[in-house]
């Protein structure tokens, strides 16, 4: 058995497991012994913690953890949820193994999520997991130091390359709530004054993001760029899956200008599919 796979007996290891697991994926399986569906996915479950080696399988029966079970919603097994800095992202109903697999890819992401930092925003997360890498661009970086450095805290920088200015944009693999951001950049060529703005077609081009009204403008002073908190509108960002910004000049007038660090906190968009409630199919008596 896969040393990210374990089977927890007290309610008292839920909240352990979730602690510990701290920015990896945590995949928790409610199930049954005298559930039949949850027998039968329960191979499939387990798995899967070798194939997701950077995300931790729980396997909680309810009996067991009752109040593990009743803290976290369960009615039916078996009911599998999904959760990153120990914040809720997704749950499922049933046991559909193709279902399953898809939304366990979807939520792990490329599997790098120890390079995260914690939000430091109680009920949001590093949004970076969410982040489809392939999908993101930006406009006018460095060959030598691509907006990829930027969003992780390991090392190395994005600069701009012909002047100050810079067009990054980030597409997410789910819609989502954005909160807040972190930029850590050096005070005499970190970003001074920045434009965000979200769900757009395609990624706008530096006269458009000139000339387009944003969701937000904001001038940053160089103590924001130490990693202060830089709270957003959040009220106008409740569903993006797509996120610009536009960095328009530096704080000296540097010729480039650069930054270290790139965080954006947020939730997922918490929709309610009425197909994940339906109650498990099966013989009376199987589920629970």
């Amino acid at each position: 058995m896969a040393a990210n796979f374990k089977v927890l007996t007290e309610d008292a290891q839920f909240q352990t497991e979730l602690n510990q697991a701290g920015a990896k994926l945590v995949v928790a399986d409610f199930t049954s012994a005298r559930c039949g569906p949850c027998q039968r996915i329960a191979p499939v479950f387990a798995d899967m913690a070798g194939r997701f080696p950077n995300a931790v399988f729980l396997k909680i029966d309810v009996n067991q953890c009752s109040g593990a079970a009743a803290s976290q919603g369960v009615s039916a097994t078996p009911t599998f949820i999904f959760y990153r800095n120990k914040t809720k992202l997704d749950s499922l109903q049933g046991a559909d193994p193709e279902t399953l697999k898809a939304r366990v890819s979807q939520h792990y992401g490329d599997g790098d999520s120890e390079e995260m930092e914690d939000s430091g925003v109680p009920g949001h997360i590093d949004l970076l997991p969410m982040v489809n890498k392939s999908g993101c661009e930006c406009l006018n970086e460095s060959d030598d130091h691509p907006f990829t450095q930027a969003l992780n805290s390991a090392g190395g920088y994005l600069e701009s390359d012909t002047d100050e200015q810079l067009i990054l944009y980030l597409s997410f693999n789910q819609g989502v709530k954005v909160h807040s951001m972190r930029i850590k950049a050096p005070a005499d060529c970190g970003p001074k004054t920045i434009k965000v703005f979200i769900n757009q077609p395609h990624t706008i081009d530096f006269d458009t993001a000139e000339s387009a009204n944003p969701i937000q403008e904001i001038t940053l002073s160089p103590k924001d760029l130490e990693g202060e908190l830089i709270t957003l509108k959040y009220v106008k960002l409740q569903n993006v899956m797509n996120f610009t910004i536009f960095i328009k000049d530096n704080q000296t007038e540097a010729e480039t200008t650069q930054i270290s660090y790139l965080q954006i906190i947020g939730s997922p968009v918490q929709t309610t599919k009425m197909a994940d409630f339906k109650r498990v199919a099966g013989k009376k008596g199987e589920s629970h």
